[in-house]
C-alpha cells in the first residue's frame, strides 16, 4: 500500500502496510511537517485531513489521536469512492505505469515515487478543483 499525503502545492510519499495505530504514527508525522512546512497553516488552524472510510481510518486508536490533536477532519461520504482527491492524481501514474513488468515492489515504489516527485504544484490545484467540484 502507498501511503500520500498533499496538498495543493505538493506531495509526500511513504510506504508501509498500514493498521490504525501505524496510520497514528503517520498523522503524528504529518502534524509535524505541517508545523515545520506550512507554518501559517499551522498557527491559523485552517488545515483539516481528508481521508477515506478505510478501516484504519475509522478505527478507535485513530479518532482518539484525532480528537486528541485536534485535528479536524473532512467525512467522507459512504459509498463515494469518487469523492477522494488522489483520484485526480492516480490515474496519471497508472497510465504511466501500465503495461511495465516489475522484478520487485521496491522497483514499483521507486518507479511510483519518481513519477509523484514530478507531479507539478498545478497538478495538485487541478485535482483539488476537480474534488471540490464533485462536492459542490
Amino acid at each position: 500500500m502507498l501511503i500520500v499525503f498533499f496538498d495543493i502545492r505538493v506531495i509526500v510519499p511513504e510506504g508501509q502496510t498500514v493498521n490504525a495505530r501505524f496510520y497514528c504514527i503517520v498523522l503524528r508525522r504529518l502534524r509535524k511537517d505541517i508545523r515545520q512546512r506550512r507554518p501559517e497553516m499551522w498557527h491559523a488552524g485552517n488545515w483539516l485531513l481528508h481521508d477515506d472510510n478505510a478501516p484504519s481510518h475509522r478505527a478507535l486508536v485513530t479518532h482518539e489521536f484525532l480528537t486528541h490533536n485536534s485535528i479536524i477532519t473532512r467525512p467522507h461520504p459512504p459509498y463515494s469512492p469518487d469523492l477522494a482527491p488522489c483520484d485526480f492524481v492516480f490515474p496519471k501514474m497508472k497510465l504511466q505505469l501500465e503495461g511495465r513488468r516489475f522484478d520487485t515492489v521496491e522497483e514499483i515504489q521507486r518507479k511510483s515515487q519518481n513519477f509523484l516527485g514530478m507531479l507539478q504544484e498545478q497538478d495538485f490545484q487541478h485535482a483539488f478543483q476537480q474534488w471540490q467540484q464533485l462536492w459542490d
